[in-house]
């Protein structure tokens, strides 16, 4: 499932180090990144995101693909070798320090749910001077022409790149928003934001309950301003298809008003 997304004009691969790490709520972590190669990176779109490359476990330091098409050369490295690959959107820039900001969502290891994901347990880890690789991917927020307000709608992996969207957005563009999290300490006390702007906070608090379904259910039961309007919405797979599915064939929006992006399968690992 993919959005529209407009590319880097210029894309290489970026060697990175870790500046800083701050826990900024239980299921979150703000990580700067930055480095010389910052000069290489263009500040483009609101939600814009990139693949991060960092060091797996027993690796002492992470072997960066040499080429910007990467995946074979990925392919093709020894399991020994091979560094972790997620995918993170640019919570902000900090251009005066060259370096830019990230958050990772927390999944930390659980009896239940077996150890933590790759991105968490490398966040946890993560100390300055560590060395990483970035790859710029682009964006997909493109508001509609003649859009008198948006709705964003995501879970926590949506969770930088709505807060980023909002921060950027002017007041000529107020938004709606559902924000999914895990847990009720997760939730911002102050967030910047066009004038006119709701923020519906929805703390899933349950571990059981699958992430993205108290956003869908508040989406379909919400009485939304009138038309017309922009969409983006991102999270779990069910998430955005469902939003997408919803907004067009029980409230007429044209499709083409909507960005929809799955950024991770329930039980599946991702790339």
């Amino acid at each position: 499932m993919a959005a529209r997304r407009r590319r880097p004009r210029q894309r290489r691969m970026l060697t990175l180090t870790v500046q800083g790490r701050e826990r900024v709520s239980p299921h979150f972590m703000s990580l700067t990144l930055g480095g010389e190669d910052f000069r290489h990176l263009e500040q483009s779109g609101y939600d814009q995101a990139g693949r991060l490359f960092f060091a797996g476990p027993g690796q002492d330091e992470v072997v960066l693909p040499s080429r910007e098409k990467w995946m074979l050369q990925h392919t093709l490295q020894s399991a020994g070798r091979r560094p972790r690959v997620r995918s993170y959107s640019i919570r902000r820039f900090r251009p005066e320090s060259s370096a830019f900001d990230i958050e990772v969502s927390l999944h930390e290891e659980h009896a239940s749910a077996g150890p933590a994901a790759p991105g968490t347990a490398w966040a946890l880890g993560a100390v300055p001077g560590d060395r990483v690789g970035f790859l710029d991917e682009g964006y997909c927020y493109m508001p509609t022409p003649g859009a008198a307000w948006q709705l964003l709608v995501g879970d926590e992996s949506a969770l930088p790149a709505i807060l980023a969207i909002l921060e950027r957005s002017t007041d000529a563009l107020p938004a709606e928003v559902f924000l999914e999290v895990p847990s009720g300490e997760d939730i911002r006390r102050e967030v910047t934001a066009p004038a006119a702007t709701r923020i519906h906070w929805l703390p899933r608090d349950e571990p059981s309950l699958r992430p993205g379904t108290l956003a869908l259910r508040a989406v379909k039961d919400a009485e939304l301003r009138p038309s017309p309007f922009y969409t983006w919405t991102a999270g779990e797979s069910s998430l955005p298809t469902g939003v997408r599915r919803h907004l067009v064939g029980e409230r007429g929006v044209p499709a083409s008003d909507i960005a929809f992006r799955g950024y991770w399968k329930h039980g599946r690992a991702g790339l």
